[in-house]
């Protein structure tokens, strides 16, 4: 069981990774994706060799007792050191100095692991240790030196890195300050890891047996590599998350535009690699929205804006939110008057998401604006507001009152 926890943190890490390796073949020479994609490459290795079953595997397989050992002691001390790089890359600054600075760390850490394979090689243990291996082997020659060799780096790592990111939480805001909340809280978990392994190491060399406060604690590094590696990648997911959260809060005005029946559409025709790209998805759905709303603009009658703005202020809405309900209303009112247009238009339109540009095509019924026609707000926060507003009583009375006025006159 314990052995699936571990493969399971790893295959979670993983799967992220893997849904980042289009986007680092793209920019293979960009030293922040590198660092990135090999900290979860590390992250997920540390768990992997780090689990019992992997433990068994790895020294039955080489046939030397608590070869797992220099294995994991490496992947966690190159973990630290790609934690580090990349938050070289990630602060940004000097490309120069940065350059240094992350090749002086990559060269430190490369000769810390170094050190620990030859010692290790040079060291005698024989008995397998597949839980307390560093205060089984606290006291014997060479070995004694890889864990604290091992243990200063992993706990350097650890402290510089949470110094850093503390002294730049408050210059950023929103999902990179959440991304560095995270980051400093795995790492203080870190920290408390290695603080008690030496702990236990000195207890040792002292005559006292402590070895159960050293196992206890592995538990510490767990939740804190899980809790670093989310904080690597929550930069990356937490914009894709506001972009999935306005696409579904614009449904309603879309809907209300595009129509459901295909009368008024603004159709967009991707191909099935683009679907999973909720950037992509949103542009079109605001291209969508802003083709619509160019195509009412001669059919806006303001004195349904108005008249729907004056009960909305009477019902206790703000200003903005009365605003937004007039609008809303005099959309509503004409998208419900607008009949179908033999004419259409059809065209591409040059998308960029990142770094990749993207041509769609949209086919829509066009009305030439009226003259003098109302030009309304098609920024982002607008069209949130106005579909928000799309959903109100005041608006669904509006339209019911233009229905019962049509059926009058016919």
């Amino acid at each position: 069981m314990n052995g699936l926890i571990y493969y399971f943190a790893a295959a979670v890490l993983w799967t992220g990774l893997a849904a980042q390796l289009p986007d680092l073949l793209r920019h293979r020479t960009d030293p922040l994706k590198r660092s990135f994609c090999a900290v979860i490459l590390l992250s997920g290795l540390c768990f992997v060799l780090g689990a019992p079953p992997t433990v068994i595997l790895v020294n039955r397989v080489t046939g030397i007792a608590n070869m797992a050992a220099p294995l994991t002691y490496g992947a966690v001390t190159a973990f630290g050191a790609a934690s580090l790089i990349l938050i070289v890359h990630w602060r940004g600054s000097d490309p120069v100095q940065v350059r240094r600075t992350a090749r002086a760390w990559l060269f430190s850490y490369l000769a810390v692991i170094a050190a620990e394979g030859v010692l290790f090689a040079l060291g005698d243990a024989p008995v397998e240790r597949r839980a307390d291996f560093d205060t089984y082997y606290a006291s014997t020659p060479y070995i004694r030196e890889m864990i604290v060799l091992y243990l200063l780096a992993h706990s350097v790592a650890a402290v510089t890195t949470t110094l850093l990111c503390w002294s730049w939480i408050r210059k950023v805001s929103r999902w990179t300050r959440g991304s560095l909340v995270l980051l400093v809280l795995g790492w203080l978990f870190t920290s408390a890891y290695g603080v008690v392994k030496f702990v236990a190491l000195t207890a040792h060399w002292l005559g006292h047996r402590w070895d159960g406060l050293s196992t206890s604690v592995a538990p510490l590094v767990a939740v804190g590599s899980c809790l670093a590696s989310a904080g690597y990648i929550l930069p990356l997911v937490g914009p894709r998350i506001d972009s999935a959260v306005t696409f579904v809060r614009l449904r309603p005005l879309f809907r209300l535009l595009a129509g459901p029946t295909g009368r008024r559409r603004c159709v967009t025709e991707l191909s099935w690699r683009t679907l999973g790209d909720v950037e992509l998805r949103l542009t079109t759905r605001e291209t969508a929205i802003r083709d619509g709303l160019r195509r009412l603009a001669g059919q806006l009658d303001d004195q349904v804006r108005s008249r729907a703005c004056r009960d909305a202020l009477a019902a206790g809405s703000t200003a903005a939110e009365a605003e937004a309900i007039g609008i809303a209303a005099m959309v509503a009112v004409a998208a419900l008057a607008e009949t179908p247009t033999p004419v259409a238009e059809t065209g591409t339109i040059g998308i960029s998401v990142g770094d990749v540009d993207v041509v769609v095509s949209v086919s829509a019924r066009v009305r030439p604006p009226a003259a003098g026609s109302r030009s309304l707000d098609t920024c982002q926060p607008s069209l949130l507001s106005l579909s928000k507003a799309v959903r109100t009583p005041i608006v669904d009375a509006a339209v019911q009152s233009r229905r019962t006025t049509v059926r009058q006159l016919s």
